[in-house]
C-alpha cells in the first residue's frame, strides 16, 4: 500500500477513534437540545470548523512548538501515549468525575467552541497525535505528499463528525444509549492500545542513542 494512503488511513482512524463521534452525540444533544434544528446544525458546523482549524494549526506548527520548548519527539510520543492511554481507559470505564472526558454543563452559551470543539473534539489526545504526526512527516522524503494526505485525513474526519452530529437524533434513536455506551467502550479499548504503542515506541526511540554505551558496558 502507498505510504500516503497508509498515512491517510492511520491518521483518519486515529482521530475518529479519539474524537469518537458516538461519545460526542449525547453531549451535543444535551447542549443544543433547546435550539431549533437550524440552530443545531449551525452549532455543529461551527464546532467542526473550529476543531478542524485547531487540527491544522498543530499539524503545521507542531514541530515549531517542539523546537521552542526544546522537547524531543520521543518524549512527545511517550506523553502522548500516556494521554491516549488515559483517554482510552476513561472511555472504557468512565469515572464519575468525568476526568479528561468533559460532561455538558448548564449555562454554556458559545458551546460551538467550548466545550464542543475543545476539548470534546480536539483534546489532549488529538494534540499529541498531530504533533507526533507532524514530526514524523517532517522527517520523511515525500513531505509535501504526506502533508496533503494528513490534511485530507483531518477534513475527512471532521466531515464524519459533522454528519454524525447533524444526524445525532436518528443515530441515538436507532442504537440507543446502551449501544453508544458499548461502542464507546470498544473504542476506548483500542485508543488505550494505541497509547501503549506510542509509549513503547517513544521509549525505544529515547533509549536508542544509549545502546552503544550499554553494549560497551556489558562487553557485547
Amino acid at each position: 500500500m502507498e505510504p500516503t494512503i497508509t498515512l491517510f488511513i492511520s491518521l483518519f482512524t486515529t482521530l475518529v477513534a479519539i474524537i469518537n463521534p458516538l461519545e460526542a452525540i449525547p453531549v451535543y444533544l444535551g447542549l443544543v437540545g433547546s435550539k431549533p434544528e437550524s440552530g443545531q446544525r449551525e452549532v455543529a458546523r461551527r464546532a467542526c470548523l473550529y476543531a478542524m482549524l485547531l487540527c491544522f494549526f498543530f499539524l503545521l506548527f507542531g514541530t515549531l512548538l517542539l523546537r521552542v520548548f526544546e522537547v524531543p519527539l520521543s518524549m512527545v510520543r511517550v506523553v502522548g501515549g500516556v494521554i491516549l492511554t488515559r483517554v482510552g481507559f476513561e472511555l472504557f470505564a468512565p469515572p464519575p468525575s468525568g476526568g479528561l472526558i468533559p460532561r455538558p454543563e448548564a449555562g454554556d452559551t458559545n458551546v460551538a467552541f467550548v466545550p464542543l470543539a475543545m476539548p470534546i473534539m480536539f483534546g489532549p489526545g488529538a494534540i499529541a497525535t498531530l504533533i507526533s504526526m507532524a514530526s514524523t512527516i517532517k522527517q520523511s522524503a515525500a513531505e509535501l505528499m504526506h502533508f496533503a494526505a494528513a490534511s485530507a485525513a483531518i477534513v475527512a474526519c471532521m466531515l464524519t463528525v459533522y454528519v454524525s452530529l447533524i444526524y445525532a437524533k436518528p443515530i441515538l434513536a436507532k442504537i440507543g444509549h446502551q449501544g453508544i455506551d458499548a461502542a464507546t467502550r470498544i473504542v476506548g479499548f483500542f485508543v488505550a492500545a494505541m497509547g501503549m504503542g506510542l509509549i513503547f515506541n517513544g521509549a525505544v526511540e529515547f533509549l536508542e542513542p544509549y545502546r552503544p554505551v550499554a553494549t560497551a558496558a556489558t562487553g557485547g
